[in-house]
């Protein structure tokens, strides 16, 4: 657990100085752990929230722990600091490719399929109708995303006929390349828990 801990404070470091920014105007700054605990929750179904790790920024700009886990997933109350926070709850294989890709590596280390959840929603950043990879692009604005979840593997965008922006259809391949990740515009709330054992 301390291992993913470590991935994620990592992770939770990049996003943070690439939305510098932003962080004036964080809404999550001002929420009491209660609330940051309820907050980082929402990002993903019960079934897996309710045993996963919640970690928040403190004061000093690192990750806390907010709670222990026992699942392989940890939860973020805020992944980058807008002014409405967008919660993300990753398991372990999703964690070490996002922080491959913030450490500017040639491809993820992940080595197997991994899924992250945001239930409130999330960020990206576009210019002329295009998704860029860097919030920092001269001309780039801000867009909301709905409710998703994501697949972290690297798709490729010829074989599996997939658009490269959001469309209708509510699934699309972000960022193609060895980055590339399946984005799927559905409530994570609404998925179906699995059977008890």
């Amino acid at each position: 657990m301390k291992k993913a801990f470590a991935i994620l404070a990592c992770l939770f470091t990049a996003l943070s100085y690439s939305n510098a920014d932003a962080q004036n105007k964080s809404a999550s700054s001002s929420m009491s752990d209660e609330e940051l605990i309820r907050t980082a929750m929402s990002a993903a179904p019960p079934h897996i929230s309710r045993d996963a790790a919640i970690m928040a920024k403190g004061p000093d700009g690192k990750l806390r722990v907010l709670k222990e886990g026992t699942n392989e997933f940890t939860c973020i109350a805020d992944l980058s600091g807008q002014e409405a926070p967008d919660p993300i709850c990753a398991d372990r294989a999703a964690t070490s490719w996002a922080t491959s890709f913030l450490n500017g590596e040639p491809k993820p280390a992940n080595t197997e399929p991994g899924i992250a959840y945001m239930g409130l929603g999330g960020w990206h950043w576009e210019k002329d109708g295009q998704i860029v990879m860097d919030p920092a692009t001269p001309g780039a604005k801000k867009v909301k995303e709905p409710p998703h979840w994501m697949i972290t593997w690297p798709f490729d965008a010829q074989k599996t006929a997939l658009p490269l922006n959001p469309s209708r259809f509510g699934a699309y391949l972000m960022y193609p390349g060895p980055y590339g990740h399946l984005m799927v515009y559905q409530d994570p709330m609404k998925l179906p828990a699995p059977p008890r054992k």
